[in-house]
């Protein structure tokens, strides 16, 4: 039995590395050089209006505001807050931030209704204001949402809007450079940007030939009419990863593109292994679709792929060590590119599988905590989504 399951579990590591889509190289990144930009620029620059949905990001909206309308975009760029009935004063910092940068002419804030059933918040508010910039006597013709916590390089709008209409695509998202300074961080946070590829290898996200489809919420700019025909967030308002889902939304109607992404940070910090916990158990079981059965395939499959490797390494003995051994050396040199990435020290290649047994503990407690009707908090809201 352990010869079986060292070799299964080698099997998958070659899998992985030679048949998923090169997931593991962190290639697909937003790499468009300063004068690469300038050059590739259309002469006539559509128009930009950024919404960023913000529930008691005081803490976070002064430097996202800031970097935005400090853009070298010399398109239209607009800014709009959607202040989802914040109680730290977050439109009035925002507000502050905007007359700071000497752009108070070209920002706005917007007071999001009261939650509708059916909606979770942030769609609820991002389609608020995608309704408010639609209506607009001049509507922009890209929709760049981004998050509270997201600061943007200068030419960061340039750049976007460039590789759009260069590419004709339709949805270009950037998977924002998560902050990773605390121990905690740096343990949790590459591996966290190695799973999402593994689940979603971005070369397959660009290729119309393949149905996965998936955006980082943090920075997605969106061809506001493609958007409107596909009928807005109205058909995705319950959905609790929502980039995920918008990008499946749209996939049928254009071209998509995620990729990594040095311009765009985020400057949200996870200073212990509890926030980073906090984070991960909101929306972990939503995307196995608040399924038990894909609960118990993903908890074998995490079994067999990450900690069958050390467990008969350190445990067994012949073949199966041998195999095992393999296995988890493929494990850490997958993961080095990402690490490379974030400037993490190469052994912690070494430590994926107790990283990733520690996600998986996560992934049980998120489906614990939505059977007991706590599920999917953010805030004070809770959001326990449809048990399949």
């Amino acid at each position: 039995m352990m010869f079986v399951l060292a070799l299964l579990s080698c099997l998958v590591w070659l899998y992985l590395l030679t048949a998923r889509g090169g997931f593991w190289r962190a290639a697909d990144r937003d790499s468009l050089s300063s004068n690469t930009i300038a050059a590739a620029s259309p002469l006539a620059l559509p128009s930009v209006c950024v919404v960023i949905p913000a529930r008691n990001e005081a803490e976070t909206i002064g430097m996202t505001v800031g970097s935005l309308l400090k853009q070298d975009y010399p398109g239209a760029l607009a800014v709009l807050v959607v202040d989802d009935h914040s109680s730290d004063g977050t439109a009035s910092l925002a507000r502050t931030a905007a007359i700071a940068a000497g752009a108070a002419a070209r920002f706005s804030t917007l007071s999001a209704p009261a939650l509708a059933p059916g909606w979770t918040g942030k769609l609820w508010a991002l389609q608020h204001g995608l309704g408010h910039v639609s209506a607009s006597p001049s509507p922009p013709d890209y929709v760049l949402f981004t998050d509270a916590d997201i600061v943007h390089a200068a030419d960061s709008v340039r750049a976007l809007v460039t590789r759009a209409s260069r590419d004709g695509t339709i949805l270009i998202s950037l998977m924002a450079r998560l902050h990773c300074e605390t121990l905690a961080e740096r343990a949790m946070m590459p591996a966290f940007i190695f799973f999402f590829q593994m689940l979603y290898p971005f070369a397959w996200v660009a290729s119309p030939a393949r149905r996965i489809a998936a955006a980082a919420g943090g920075c997605m700019l969106v061809h506001r009419a493609s958007l409107e025909s596909a009928g807005g967030f109205e058909p995705i308002r319950n959905e609790l990863i929502d980039d995920c889902a918008l990008a499946r939304l749209l996939k049928p109607h254009g071209r998509i593109w995620l990729g990594l992404t040095e311009r765009v940070s985020s400057v949200r910090v996870y200073a212990s292994l509890r926030d980073i916990r906090s984070m991960v158990v909101r929306s972990a079981y939503a995307q196995l679709q608040f399924s038990p059965w894909w609960l118990g395939l993903t908890a074998a499959a995490m079994t067999i792929t990450y900690i069958v490797p050390p467990a008969v390494t350190l445990f067994g003995s012949g073949a199966p060590r041998v195999i095992a051994a393999l296995a988890w050396m493929l494990m850490a040199l997958a993961l080095q590119p990402t690490l490379r990435f974030y400037a993490v020290g190469r052994a912690w290649g070494l430590a994926l599988p107790f990283i990733a047994a520690f996600y998986l503990v996560l992934t049980l407690e998120s489906a614990y905590r939505h059977r007991r009707g706590v599920g999917g908090e953010w805030k004070g809201r809770v959001h326990c989504g449809v048990s399949k």
